[in-house]
């Protein structure tokens, strides 16, 4: 099986926002505009609140020139999971069958005397 690496990314815009005191999102498209990204009030809302799938080169640095900043402190790419990988020195799997499970146990208490 071959194994598959699933990955994600934490988007830091609010938190570079906040970084320089700048709390509302209608703060970042006058500054965005200066730069020659012209966005929509919902869709400048959307690329803070949010986490992005898709951004255009542009807009990223746009930010990055707003910010003093590289593409690294806004995009922080980590693995999610690791799907099909087998552990090195992984024990083989058991077959468990109907005549291979274990016996209840019974437990018997001694009365005090």
């Amino acid at each position: 099986m071959t194994a598959k690496r699933r990955i994600s990314y934490h988007w830091h815009l609010r938190t570079l926002m906040a970084a320089h005191s700048m709390w509302k999102t209608t703060e970042l498209g006058p500054l965005l505009r200066d730069r020659g990204v012209s966005l929509s009030p919902a869709q400048v809302y959307r690329l803070v609140a949010e986490q992005p799938e898709r951004l255009s080169l542009r807009t990223l640095v746009a930010l990055c020139d707003i910010f003093d900043c590289t593409p690294n402190d806004l995009v922080e790419p980590y693995v999610e999971a690791t799907v099909g990988k087998q552990a090195v020195n992984a024990a083989p799997a058991v077959d468990i069958s109907a005549d291979s499970r274990p016996v209840r146990a019974r437990i018997i208490t001694e009365e005090k005397t």
